[in-house]
């Protein structure tokens, strides 16, 4: 099973340090995997959820343990032609397949195939079984 800390988060929501860049790295120095939240903007690539908030260096994205979420075309044209980032895009879709063939579900979908990984099921307090790894706010409870 993989962990995946969802934007930073660990043991709950913390909307005001989602996403940044420290909190990012004290949530892989646990050991966790993390989703983050990508934008490329006129003035270089960004991390934020709703809204581009956090620059960062593009050598950040080919970080081992991450999946970069891309929140606008931009930034997906730009990880895709990039080296060992992996990443995907989404929208309102039940499934997607991330750069290195992870199929990413939808909060409260159920897994297809070995390689299946659930976002957020705490949503629906959801059963994980099937899956190959979670992306979660409170990931250290699935632990």
């Amino acid at each position: 099973m993989i962990y995946i800390s969802h934007r930073g988060n660990i043991t709950g929501k913390q909307p005001d340090r989602e996403n940044h860049p420290v909190y990012i790295f004290e949530a892989l120095s646990q050991g966790y995997w993390c989703e983050i939240d990508v934008w490329m903007t006129d003035t270089g690539i960004m991390l934020g959820h709703d809204v581009p908030q956090y620059s960062i260096n593009q050598d950040m994205l080919s970080m081992e343990r991450l999946v970069c979420h891309a929140k606008n075309t931009g930034a997906f044209a730009h990880m895709m032609a990039m080296d060992n980032v992996h990443c995907f895009w989404h929208d309102s879709d039940d499934y997607t397949l991330t750069s290195r063939n992870w199929i990413w579900a939808y909060p409260g979908k159920s897994p297809v195939g070995n390689n299946s990984y659930i976002a957020l099921p705490e949503i629906y307090q959801q059963d994980i079984t099937g899956f190959a790894g979670i992306c979660s706010d409170v990931i250290e409870s699935y632990k």
